[in-house]
C-alpha cells in the first residue's frame, strides 16, 4: 500500500492549523504504517523544502510546477498529480485529479466558505467552494475533523463519497520545556497571563476578544496574543489601541516555535478561542492537553471538541465574554475543575488515533 499525501500547505506563507495537520498526519502515519506500507510526501516545486520534511515519510517529492501555478492548473483539474501511489490524501482542498488506477482521499477542514463566505476573501470563497465542489464529486473518501462540518458539508455539497470523521491530535512536540520561565522572561511575559492562539484574520474573533478585555478595564490579565498575520488588517496593537486599553495589557508574539508556544501555554491562567467559525480548533486541545483552562465561542465545532470541558460564551458577544473571562480568574476552584476537565478530554485527541483511523480508511478503499 503506497500513499501520496499532498503536504503542500506545510509550505505556505502562513501554514497555520491545516499545515501542522499536514505535518501532524504524516508522522503518525509513517509511525503506524502496517507492513508493506509506505508514506510519501508531495508539495509543489520550491527551493527549500525542509518544512514539509517529516521523519519516517518519503520525500517530499516535489511536481514540476511551483504553489500558485500548481493550484491553478488543480483548479482547472489539470496535471500534475502525484505518480506511482495506489492512493492519493489531499490534506487540504487543494486536490489533484483523481487518476484511473488511483483512489482519492480529501480532508475537508471545514465548511467555512458557505456558513461564514464573510470571514474570508472573495476569492477565498470562490476558490475554496470550486475546490470543494470537485472533490465532493471525485474523491472516493471525505475526511473532516468534526460532526460538525460534517452536517454542514452535507447540507451545501452533494456528496457521491462516503465522509469519515478523523479528528485531530495533540502535537507531543508541544510539551512543556525546562527553561519554560526563562522563554516566558525573554518573550516579556510575566505568567498568569490570559493567551489567544490563532492565524491574525477576521473569522478568529480577536476583535471581540479585545472589546472584552476593555470592558473589564484593569481586570483582566494582560492578553498573548500568538500567531502570524493572515488578512483583513487584523494587527493586535493597532486594535488594542481603538478600543482604548492600556499599553502592556495586549503582548503581540507573532508566530512562535513549538517550544516557546509551549511556554507561553503552560503559563496561562486561561485560552480563549473566540472564533466565528471553526472546523475544529487545535488551540482547543493543545491549551487543555498543557492544563490551561479555555473559554470558546459557542461556534459547533469548537463546543464538540470542547466536550463539556470548557466555558462557552455567544458568538460574537464581547459583554458576555467579558463577564466568563472575569468570572473564571477569579475563581480558583473553577480553574482547577476546567483543568482536570481539559486534561481528561484532550488525552482523547491523539495523531495516532487519526492516523488510525485513516488507515482503516485506506484499506476499506484499496481492499473492498
Amino acid at each position: 500500500m503506497d500513499i501520496a499525501l499532498v503536504t503542500e500547505q506545510a509550505l505556505a506563507r502562513v501554514p497555520g492549523g491545516t499545515g501542522r495537520y499536514a505535518t501532524e498526519v504524516a508522522g503518525a502515519l509513517a509511525a503506524t504504517a502496517p507492513a508493506g506500507a509506505t508514506v510519501t510526501g508531495w508539495t509543489a516545486w520550491h527551493r527549500d523544502v525542509d518544512a514539509a520534511r517529516v521523519p519516517g515519510v518519503h520525500g517530499p517529492r516535489r511536481l514540476p510546477l511551483p504553489s500558485r501555478p500548481l493550484a491553478a492548473a488543480w483548479e482547472a483539474g489539470l496535471p500534475p498529480r502525484p505518480w506511482g501511489a495506489d492512493l492519493v490524501h489531499a490534506t487540504t482542498v487543494l486536490t489533484p485529479r483523481r487518476g484511473r488506477r488511483t483512489r482519492l482521499v480529501v480532508t475537508v477542514h471545514d465548511a467555512v466558505p458557505w456558513t461564514h463566505p464573510e470571514t474570508l476573501t472573495p476569492r477565498g470563497v470562490r476558490w475554496h467552494r470550486a475546490l470543494a465542489t470537485r472533490a465532493a464529486a471525485e474523491a472516493d473518501a471525505i475526511v473532516v475533523p468534526t460532526e460538525a462540518v460534517a452536517r454542514e458539508l452535507a447540507r451545501h455539497l452533494s456528496l457521491r463519497a462516503p465522509v469519515f470523521v478523523a479528528g485531530a491530535g495533540v502535537s507531543a512536540r508541544l510539551a512543556r520545556p525546562a527553561d519554560s520561565e526563562e522563554r516566558l522572561a525573554r518573550l516579556g511575559l510575566p505568567g498568569g497571563h490570559l493567551v489567544s492562539v490563532a492565524t491574525l484574520e477576521p473569522r478568529k474573533g480577536l476583535d471581540v476578544l479585545l472589546r472584552a478585555l476593555a470592558e473589564q478595564p484593569g481586570r483582566l490579565p494582560p492578553l498573548a496574543v500568538v500567531g502570524r498575520t493572515g488578512w483583513g488588517g487584523v494587527e493586535p496593537a493597532d486594535m488594542a489601541r481603538g478600543f482604548g486599553l492600556p499599553e502592556g495589557s495586549v503582548l503581540p508574539l507573532g508566530g512562535l516555535s513549538d517550544e516557546d508556544l509551549a511556554a507561553v501555554l503552560s503559563g496561562a491562567v486561561a485560552a480563549v478561542v473566540p472564533s466565528r467559525a471553526e472546523g475544529f480548533g487545535l488551540p482547543v486541545v493543545e491549551a487543555m492537553a498543557a492544563g490551561v483552562p479555555v473559554v470558546t465561542s459557542a461556534d459547533p465545532a469548537l463546543v464538540e471538541v470542547g466536550g463539556g470541558a470548557t466555558r462557552v460564551t455567544p458568538i460574537g458577544d464581547p459583554a458576555a465574554l467579558a463577564r466568563a473571562l472575569d468570572e473564571l480568574v477569579a475563581d480558583p476552584a473553577a480553574l482547577a475543575a476546567m483543568r482536570r476537565a481539559g486534561l481528561a478530554r484532550s488525552a482523547e485527541f491523539t495523531w495516532s488515533a487519526v492516523a488510525g483511523r485513516l488507515w482503516d480508511v485506506y484499506a476499506d478503499l484499496l481492499h473492498p
